[in-house]
């Protein structure tokens, strides 16, 4: 299937903003404050922008260690960084409030953005702890805030924890679409950077008719091309950064080798 959120009928690409560590986090950096987030969010927008990506997600990966449920001061922070880049951005954007599915509604729904990105069923042990996610708070929530209009991608295998729900991945893929309203799946590896196995990617390919499946990490030049093949798109972070580690600045060279490579695929 293709994604066809942006108005378009292609296989898509959606690159990763990863803001630095939000006030509050362990790793803010507070000498530099605000404006050097937002400087370095603009720099990577527009690397990306200029590679010839699809869209653009805003994620705060930085924030580590994670938590589950977002503080009022990082929310407030990742609003304002949003919104300050907002003028320079020519692709459709989403937000993902790691691992606060309810705070990501909350800034989408904020800042215009056209998609959200979650964790937004199951129950998970992980780093953080035992991992209960509330499907329904946020699709209630979208609603209530007048964005029937966002969408909500599951991520269904979360990073960092491992499911506690022993159903095979693609009945839990084809439950998040039935019973929570899923309007994409995502297909995660075991932590950021790394790909999800090429059985379980496919499985949900094979098992999903109704709603685009997309690779969630871990794609880059090496397996695009079977990504590509099996799913309706692919969201890349680590890959696009400067020598492909997940906590440099974005590389616009990366960006169009990777994308070149793509337009050849569609």
């Amino acid at each position: 299937m293709v994604f066809e959120f942006f108005g378009a009928k292609k296989k898509v690409v959606i690159g990763m903003a990863h803001i630095g560590a939000l006030p509050g986090a362990p790793l803010y950096d507070a000498d530099g404050g605000m404006p050097k987030l937002i400087e370095a969010v603009c720099r990577d927008i527009e690397a990306l922008q200029s590679g010839g990506i699809d869209a653009v997600m805003f994620g705060n990966e930085n924030d580590r260690p994670y938590v589950l449920a977002a503080p009022a001061e990082g929310i407030a922070a990742m609003t304002a960084v949003v919104e300050a880049v907002k003028p320079i951005l020519t692709v459709p954007f989403g937000v993902n409030y790691l691992w606060d599915p309810k705070a990501s509604v909350a800034i989408a729904a904020a800042t215009g953005a056209a998609f959200v990105r979650e964790i937004m069923t199951g129950v998970f042990a992980s780093d953080m702890g035992l991992w209960t996610p509330d499907a329904a708070g946020a699709a209630r929530l979208k609603r209530n805030l007048g964005r029937p209009d966002l969408k909500l991608l599951f991520n269904i295998n979360a990073e960092f924890a491992h499911a506690l729900d022993q159903r095979p991945i693609e009945l839990r893929a084809r439950s998040a679409v039935f019973s929570s309203l899923a309007d994409a799946i995502l297909v995660s590896g075991p932590i950021t950077g790394k790909p999800a196995a090429e059985a379980d990617l496919r499985r949900v390919c094979e098992a999903i008719a109704d709603v685009p499946v997309l690779a969630n990490t871990g794609v880059n030049l090496d397996n695009v091309k079977t990504v590509m093949a099996l799913a309706s798109g692919a969201i890349v972070g680590t890959h696009f950064k400067v020598d492909g580690n997940t906590w440099n600045a974005v590389d616009r060279d990366r960006v169009k080798r990777f994308m070149d490579v793509v337009a050849g695929l569609r």
